[in-house]
């Protein structure tokens, strides 16, 4: 079948970009992040990361082996999922917690339910969901400079300060990629130019998360606490890395809406009012398995479709 031409109605659409194309931008633009991270927690980082990656591709290679599918790790999609679990891990996690991680992101979360296109969350969100229920003390044991510190949303949740600009620049503790929100930025510009995502999903759960933390936070428009909250934490990544995740967002106009409020509004919940500082992973997590659920009330009618008129009874 694969040979035949296929037939079908107007419009036609090509793009240039493919899987692999696309793949490789995100890459591409999460090099920033990830020099920056090597740079920030040294060579540890850099053992943890291509641990991930090849754990990513090789488990995705493996399956497709055992139940005799053609090997799909050229479209870049396991070593994209490898490299942002990585950056969402702390640079002491020990190695063989994060093979754990990869395997359960790539067999369990992509490749049991279809692989690339199936899987109903993103998977490296899953695997770092996954460690850090299994191992809660090693994912939350954060350094820097060498000393174990408290993160900066743990110390402002604790009703302590923060340095705004070391957290936009990275001199903080926290995982390898979310500490520097301005090499995030970086790389999220890079994805624009390239017009791999848009600004509707990331800019509406940024709007959507101040506004929440504005009217329940207990701190009013404090800009230095809104600033602060914005760069801690793996809100900066996850806004624009994961939540567009082409699979597991929307992909219909108000969809995109609904999906973006709903992360504001459970990261908002999570930080807020939550026992734990972060709640990103878990906001859009929840999200991504409504996403289904608001595709099928947001999809827009087909041309033509009207709704069915319930006949009118007659009065005897």
């Amino acid at each position: 079948m694969s040979n035949l031409l296929k037939v079908a109605s107007s419009p036609h659409v090509r793009a240039k970009d493919d899987t692999r194309r696309i793949m490789f931008y995100v890459l591409l633009a999460l090099m920033p992040t990830t020099i920056f991270g090597i740079y920030n927690f040294g060579f540890r980082a850099l053992l943890l990361i291509i641990e991930c990656v090849a754990t990513c591709v090789m488990s995705e290679y493996l399956f497709e082996c055992a139940i005799g599918k053609k090997s799909t790790i050229t479209d870049l999609s396991a070593a994209v999922t490898g490299l942002l679990l990585a950056l969402n891990l702390p640079v002491t996690l020990p190695m063989w917690q994060a093979v754990l991680g990869s395997v359960f992101a790539i067999v369990v979360v992509k490749m049991l339910f279809g692989g690339l296109g199936q899987n109903f969350m993103n998977p490296a969100l899953g695997g770092r969901v996954f460690l850090l229920i299994s191992f809660a003390t090693t994912m939350t044991n954060f350094t820097y400079d060498g000393v174990s510190a408290a993160t900066p949303l743990a110390t402002l949740k604790a009703g302590g300060s923060v340095n705004t600009l070391d957290m936009l620049i990275g001199r903080t503790g926290g995982t390898i990629g979310e500490t520097s929100a301005l090499f995030i930025i970086i790389g999220a510009i890079i994805l624009i130019l390239l017009g791999v995502i848009d600004l509707v999903i990331p800019g509406i759960y940024l709007l959507t998360f101040v506004v929440f933390i504005v009217l329940f936070s207990g701190h009013g428009f404090d800009t230095s606490y809104i600033v602060a909250h914005l760069c801690g934490g793996g809100l900066m990544l996850g806004a624009f890395f994961m939540a567009t995740d082409y699979v597991t967002s929307p992909i219909t106009p108000l969809g995109k809406v609904i999906y973006a409020i709903c992360l504001g509004v459970l990261t908002g919940l999570f930080r807020i009012f939550g026992n734990s500082a972060e709640g990103v992973s878990y906001a859009i997590i929840f999200s991504n398995l409504l996403v289904p659920l608001i595709e099928r009330v947001t999809v827009p009618r087909a041309f033509g479709i009207t709704k069915e008129k319930k006949p009118k009874e007659v009065e005897g």
